[in-house]
């Protein structure tokens, strides 16, 4: 399923991110995979399967975010989210 919700904020942060095309991470949405690390780093959740993170993103081939890599979008959130928590 294709993701269609407004990331105009996300977008602008995950623009920059490296693309990646591989694996399970390809074609996935990579602000929804920032804003999901983001809410992990605010609760500073310690035990996460990023491979079922990844699987459970929907698709987008949208904007900014095209190519970006999922796992780097993921990491990215996360830490921000932690140093928003303090």
């Amino acid at each position: 399923m294709a993701c269609n919700k407004n990331h105009d904020n996300t977008d602008n942060i995950v623009k920059d991110l490296p693309i990646g095309q591989e694996g399970v991470g390809r074609h996935k949405c990579a602000s929804c995979a920032y804003e999901i690390g983001y809410q992990h780093g605010l609760q500073k959740a310690e035990n996460i399967n990023l491979a079922d993170v990844l699987d459970g993103l929907e698709e987008s081939q949208k904007g900014d975010r095209r190519h970006r890599s999922p796992h780097a979008a993921y990491s990215l959130g996360y830490y921000n989210g932690v140093v928003d928590s303090y």
